[in-house]
């Protein structure tokens, strides 16, 4: 009896298989209930009595060595099922979609990014403050009429505090702070009190640039922001500038792009002219200059601001603002690609 189980003991330690269905196959062959173990404790009753203990304790050992056999061959194969172990098992099982960037943030990052290669640098300020940075220091004296050009939320028990109302209060700030050369650009959000439409939001952003040395002019601008508009709507875009006012810049004009949709032959997007609004710009006004504390009859400069919900519109053929502050992933889901 002793031998039979040191043969089985050996042959048990020898055991393989190439799958899930072989490791069964030998379960049920050695420690099935009909199994060759199961049987040694069948037979265990014809053992002499001066042997039973021996033999008792050699069938237990088998057995569990039998069992540690089987389920090491078990375990081999589910953990091959499972990889090489690189595999994250406290991942979900359901595969999760990445964000991607706001419409906005991807156009202003774009923006930024254009200026920079022509030595822009970055500069940002509050959003609540004061009325000398919004409008005194920009050439708007009090009860000027310009100042009616942009309705403007104040606080309510301080009249001198409000939501600013253009990034240019951080040219205000940039100037006051900084001799010439200044070459920076000014994002931000910016606020009006204005009914909110599919053309209009109480909320919007801002991107303003600002240039100030010694002999700058206006072809200086002008070759700025067609370096810009063709770096960020195609080279082939054409750029034209129309006569406008602005109380902090003189003289000041518009500027239009050629229609990217048509190539300037007309539209339904450009209204079938060929030409979209996208900025407003000009040379500094001499009393800007010196209300910062920058010498006028030294330095010259030029500045120039768009809006940038309404080039990310032109760009990506959006026509209704209210998507930008909906947070509609249907709507924000269309850029996963754009950046």
């Amino acid at each position: 009896m002793l031998d039979k189980i040191k043969q089985l003991q050996e042959e048990i330690e020898a055991l393989s298989a190439s799958g899930k269905d072989e490791v069964e196959e030998l379960r049920i062959k050695y420690i099935s209930k009909k199994g060759l173990v199961s049987q040694l404790f069948a037979d265990f009753k014809t053992v002499p009595a001066e042997q039973k203990k021996a033999v008792g304790q050699a069938i237990n050992v088998l057995k569990n060595k039998a069992l540690d056999k089987i389920n090491e061959l078990k375990e081999s194969f589910e953990n091959a099922d499972q990889g090489d172990g690189s595999t994250d098992l406290s991942r979900p099982g359901e595969p999760m979609r990445l964000g991607t960037r706001h419409p906005l943030a991807i156009v202003r990052n774009e923006i930024v990014e254009i200026f920079a290669r022509l030595g822009f640098t970055v500069a940002e300020g509050p959003e609540i403050e004061d009325d000398w940075h919004v409008f005194s220091a920009l050439n708007f004296p009090p009860e000027h009429p310009a100042r009616d050009m942009q309705d403007t939320f104040f606080i309510e028990k301080d009249p001198d505090v409000l939501l600013r109302t253009h990034t240019s209060s951080v040219q205000a700030r940039v100037m006051q702070k900084t001799q010439p050369p200044i070459r920076a650009i000014f994002p931000g959000r910016v606020f009006r009190n204005e009914a909110i439409s599919a053309r209009a939001h109480c909320i919007f952003h801002q991107i303003e640039g600002l240039y100030v040395d010694e002999n700058v002019s206006f072809a200086d601008l002008k070759q700025t922001l067609l370096y810009f508009s063709r770096e960020l709507f195609g080279e082939k875009t054409e750029i034209r500038l129309r006569p406008s006012y602005f109380p902090f810049t003189e003289p000041s004009a518009e500027m239009d792009v050629s229609c990217s949709i048509c190539g300037g032959k007309g539209c339904n997007v450009c209204k079938y002219t060929g030409w979209l609004e996208i900025l407003g710009c000009g040379m500094i006004d001499p009393n800007v200059l010196d209300s910062c504390g920058i010498d006028s009859k030294k330095y010259t400069g030029f500045a120039f601001g768009m809006g940038i919900e309404r080039i990310t519109m032109l760009k990506y053929g959006i026509k209704d603002i209210r998507h930008f502050f909906e947070n509609d992933v249907r709507f924000l889901r269309q850029f996963e690609s754009a950046y």
